[in-house]
């Protein structure tokens, strides 16, 4: 019986425990070592103005990343730009790029047991698709990265939208091989 208990005692430990995991993010060999083309301009402008301005307010336990992208859809936002955000989690899930030449990769890390304020939310919402990020602290740490499933909300969250005009073409702002 103490060797069962000491087992659930322990795999209990291991589930709420931050977890780390690194995933390849090739495109294609050819895209990934293609050189930048001049024919793509170092920078570049979109210019445009915010049809309407939809603020989103989550409750308890809703996860933020499935929560945005139903409203995305229900709302028939194709494009729109993440102004801000804020409230807390009670867990959170994230990922980032973790290295500096192609192909990318990107570190995925969550803790299903360390609560965390939501300090800012931005990204953007390119043809009905969300490419969100968001800084959280802990008190002792800041950090942040892209918005992934496993957010749970604790005492609320509260993003805010600028709906972007029709013929605002956000097609080529995260597409990495466009270079």
């Amino acid at each position: 019986m103490r060797n069962v208990i000491l087992s659930l005692c322990l795999a209990a430990a291991a589930q709420a425990q931050q977890s780390r995991h690194e995933v390849v993010k090739a495109t294609t060999p050819k895209d990934d070592a293609k050189d930048n083309s001049a024919s793509v301009p170092d920078v570049y402008a979109i210019n445009g103005q915010f049809k309407r301005v939809v603020v989103l307010r989550f409750k308890y336990k809703t996860d933020l990343l499935a929560g945005l992208e139903k409203m995305i859809k229900e709302q028939k936002i194709r494009n729109a730009v993440l102004l801000s955000g804020v409230g807390s989690v009670r867990k959170w899930s994230i990922h980032s790029v973790s290295n500096n030449t192609f192909p990318s990769k990107n570190v995925f890390i969550q803790d299903p047991s360390e609560p965390a304020d939501i300090i800012g939310v931005n990204g953007y919402v390119i043809d009905g698709r969300l490419h969100g990020h968001m800084t959280l602290t802990t008190g002792d740490k800041a950090f942040g990265g892209h918005i992934e499933a496993g957010n749970e909300v604790f005492t609320f969250a509260i993003i805010t939208l600028g709906v972007m005009e029709d013929g605002a073409d956000f097609s080529k702002l995260d597409d990495k091989t466009y270079r």
